[in-house]
């Protein structure tokens, strides 16, 4: 299957309301899982039981600050997470200016960074509507499957 193809399928999940998809041809396998934002984001965070786990995710993602309370985190921010592996950009070319900066009201549909997976350029936007509070990855950094990239604070 060429990337084309793939690319159109990605697409395709996308901007439907098929949330995953797994495909075999032959010896190809294919996964597409959609990239949602969760409000119940308690497996984001360390859980109170644990500050080494907290240690952990801190170092990991060293923009977040250190709380008291994670719970006040889980009720208040939601999480944008990677949809798929690859190299995380902040604007659409070197030379312009970043998708979204920290202070931006975002809305359903903005697009808030791009990830280059295998040459392919995707556009990743925002399923929720709110004030944009933490960007946790530097540009043109790679990121994994399922890592929070932006925390939003919602409207209400």
């Amino acid at each position: 299957m060429d990337f084309k193809k793939i690319r159109s399928l990605i697409q395709l999940v996308s901007k439907s309301n098929i949330s995953e998809i797994r495909i075999k041809i032959g010896n190809t396998k294919i996964h597409i899982k959609k990239n949602r934002i969760l409000k119940n984001r308690k497996h984001l965070w360390a859980s109170p039981k644990s500050s080494s786990s907290l240690s952990d995710f801190s170092d990991r993602f060293p923009k977040i600050e250190k709380v008291n309370n994670v719970n006040d985190i889980d009720n208040q921010y939601l999480t944008i997470k990677s949809p798929m592996i690859g190299t995380f950009y902040r604007k659409p070319h070197p030379d312009h200016e970043p998708f979204v900066r920290v202070g931006d009201e975002i809305k359903i549909g903005t697009k808030v960074c791009v990830i280059e997976a295998m040459k392919l350029f995707n556009d990743i936007e925002s399923e929720v509507s709110g004030k944009l509070v933490k960007i946790l990855v530097e540009d043109a950094t790679p990121v994994d499957y399922d890592q929070p990239l932006f925390i939003l604070d919602p409207k209400d």
